[in-house]
């Protein structure tokens, strides 16, 4: 999807083998976050990569998400003794902008700045240009 060349059936079939390996056996569910993380129990941990509301609220549709629940449905989970680990905005422009988020004092415990190289989201506005200075880095919020 997007700008990205396009990758041959074998290399997608190798990809679909080897997660068919490594996936053999798990129970796949559809359902709300919230009802998902509410199984969780101490011990558990539970990874979290929502809309980004920076740029993935505009390619996917989430304008209706909502960060601040997800931070309630969080802070149940922490206090059943369950380990959050939250993917969200974390800077753009190379590191010149950190994006603000509501972040609740207390709920998390570290936050790390992950970088991913260029902005996919810059790259598609831009029709494939270099964008040197457009890095960004993912923020992982963790509760533990």
């Amino acid at each position: 999807m997007g700008i990205h060349d396009p990758i041959s059936p074998e290399s997608f079939s190798r990809r679909v083998d080897e997660w068919h390996y490594r996936t053999k056996g798990t129970q796949f569910i559809r359902m709300e976050y919230e009802e998902a993380m509410s199984m969780a129990g101490a011990g558990d941990m539970v990874y979290c990569d929502p809309p980004y509301g920076h740029s993935q609220a505009i390619l996917y549709g989430a304008r209706s998400f909502s960060l601040e629940r997800l931070f309630e449905v969080i802070e149940k989970c922490k206090s059943r003794g369950v380990f959050v680990a939250l993917s969200i905005d974390g800077s753009k422009r190379s590191g010149n902008h950190l994006c603000k988020l509501p972040l609740p004092k207390g709920l998390f415990e570290k936050e790390l700045f992950i970088s991913i190289g260029r902005s996919m989201f810059k790259r598609f506005q831009m029709n494939g240009s270099s964008l040197e200075h457009e890095e960004v880095a993912d923020r992982l919020l963790l509760t533990y």
